[in-house]
């Protein structure tokens, strides 16, 4: 491998959420953690030597977007996805959060109903509901450590002024690569229904051996007509801190009203670092480093999946099919929300994600990040074990 992942780096000291406020959020500092979700790998040199060589210039005035970044971001969705866009259906959004919010805003009325599938990445419903919204759950439905979304209860029980339904795809929390069927049948509801897709694509490049992502807006001009899909190369190259991601929107009017609502709140210019970082990252050393990183990402899963099967049978890991975490049954414990989450600190010294506070159906469940070198995998394992085994769990 041209990169190396089994590279220990040392993050603190950097105000850095994910070591820094270890002790704010977990009430103890000396943790592993493996909850939020960025990665402790090295942004590539590809990009960071980029950085630096604008850096050098030593000047950061206002600047703008030149053609060439919105190039890279059409060059990248057609390579990876065969979805071919017009550039001018990019707008730039300083976060996909900040576009959820933005969309229920520009799209949406006060006490419309907006739809999410829990258990899902946390800030969807607070931003709905930050607004006058209301949330619509339409759960996932499991089975035999399966997810999938419950289609036939979405059609059945759809509150009448629905407006909008925001999808993770990949799915977040559960790592589900959503297939081209089980989005048409979501997109025909929503033609149906007039009702607005936004689709959170953030993990879409996070995609492991033997399985595709699907854009949403890729499966037909009709589908892409009622689609706002947002991406972002943070997740895929470690750049959360650098405030850059793209909205994508092909239906004219709803861009501008989107676009609008940018300009007014003042939040368009972005940063320098993240134009030029953005630029560094959609190109074909970009897309060499994504390959080389779900490779190793793969063998995380399965160093993880091997080792609760052998070691914690009481766990029991879904196997994802993208993003670099996976959901972890914990259900067998007989334990749900803070007390869940304090045995893995309390007992184990492990920081995870809570499954309740991805919604419903996620009570008894705990997610992991598996971005970091194995070793610090096999470090909380070797932990979660001991706990396990102290505490008469297995």
């Amino acid at each position: 491998m041209r990169w190396n992942f089994d590279e220990e780096t040392t993050r603190e000291g950097t105000d850095c959420i994910k070591y820094d406020l270890r002790e704010k959020t977990f009430g103890r500092k000396d943790i592993i953690p493996l909850w939020v979700a960025d990665m402790d790998f090295r942004t590539p040199d590809f990009i960071t030597g980029r950085i630096r060589e604008r850096a050098k210039h030593g000047i950061f005035g206002y600047s703008f977007r030149p053609p060439a970044y919105f190039e890279s971001i059409t060059w990248w969705l057609k390579n990876r996805f065969n979805w071919k866009i017009d550039p001018e259906g990019i707008v730039f959004c300083p976060g996909i959060v900040p576009a959820l919010n933005i969309s229920t805003l520009v799209f949406t009325r006060p006490e419309d109903y907006v739809i999410v599938q829990p258990p899902v990445y946390m800030p969807f419903s607070p931003a709905v509901e930050a607004h006058g919204r209301v949330v619509y759950n339409n759960r996932l439905a499991e089975n035999d450590g399966r997810w999938t979304m419950d289609i036939d209860s979405l059609k059945k029980n759809l509150p009448e002024n629905t407006r909008m339904i925001i999808i993770s795809n990949p799915h977040n929390p559960v790592g589900r690569a959503w297939l081209p069927e089980e989005l048409r049948a979501l997109a025909e509801i929503c033609l149906e229904r007039k009702i607005l897709i936004l689709s959170d694509e953030i993990h879409s490049d996070l995609v492991l051996p033997g399985f595709r992502h699907t854009p949403v807006a890729a499966l037909s001009d009709e589908i892409a007509d009622i689609t706002v899909t947002c991406i972002a190369p943070s997740k895929t190259f470690n750049l959360a801190g650098l405030s850059t991601s793209s909205v994508i929107i092909s239906n004219p009017v709803l861009r501008k009203y989107f676009a609008r609502k940018i300009d007014n709140l003042h939040i368009g210019n972005g940063n320098i670092f993240g134009n030029t970082a953005s630029m560094a990252a959609y190109s074909n050393e970009g897309a060499e480093w994504v390959d080389e990183l779900m490779s190793y990402i793969n063998e995380n899963v399965s160093f993880v999946t091997g080792y609760l099967r052998e070691r914690i049978p009481a766990i029991i890991p879904v196997r994802p099919e993208a993003t670099y975490l996976i959901w972890l049954d914990c259900r067998a414990f007989n334990m749900k929300g803070e007390e869940l989450e304090r045995f893995f600190v309390d007992k184990a010294g492990v920081g995870l994600s809570e499954g309740s506070r991805f919604g419903p159906g996620g009570e008894g469940f705990m997610r992991m990040n598996l971005g970091a070198p194995r070793s610090t995998i096999a470090k909380a394992l070797e932990k979660i074990e001991k706990a396990v085994k102290e505490a008469g769990l297995m």
